[in-house]
């Protein structure tokens, strides 16, 4: 085995600087300060309040088993159905409302198989 070298750092921190300047080798706390330090945490809050609105954005919730981007369900909105006039409490009624303006039994009842015409406009009736 070959006997280390004690300078073996020495010259490779000289080599180091010689060729990135003497920035590249000296101790990162050489230069920082209190304002440097407040503008790092600003920006860290910044940062972190970015990527919560973006995760808030894109959380998605559990609804009867289906996942749906919180975004979408409009918890304050309207609840009652156009059709039937009762008010919902489910959160399965809350996707149809938003879709459809109608509780889960009504879109079974009168738009499942026929969502065109429901788009159309065409609504039931105390005849229908």
């Amino acid at each position: 085995m070959s006997k280390k070298d004690p300078n073996y750092v020495a010259k490779v921190e000289y080599a180091i600087a010689d060729k990135y300047g003497k920035e590249a080798i000296q101790n990162p706390k050489a230069n920082w300060d209190e304002k440097k330090e407040k503008e790092y945490l600003e920006q860290l809050k910044k940062v972190a309040k970015r990527e919560d609105r973006k995760k808030d954005k894109n959380e998605k919730v559990k609804v009867d088993g289906i996942l749906i981007n919180k975004k979408l369900i409009n918890r304050k909105g309207k609840k009652d159905c156009l059709i039937c006039k009762t008010y919902s409490f489910s959160g399965q009624d809350d996707i149809y409302i938003i879709k459809y303006q109608c509780c889960f039994k009504c879109y079974i009842q009168h738009v499942e198989g026929r969502e065109e015409r429901w788009r159309t406009g065409w609504r039931p009736t105390d005849e229908n």
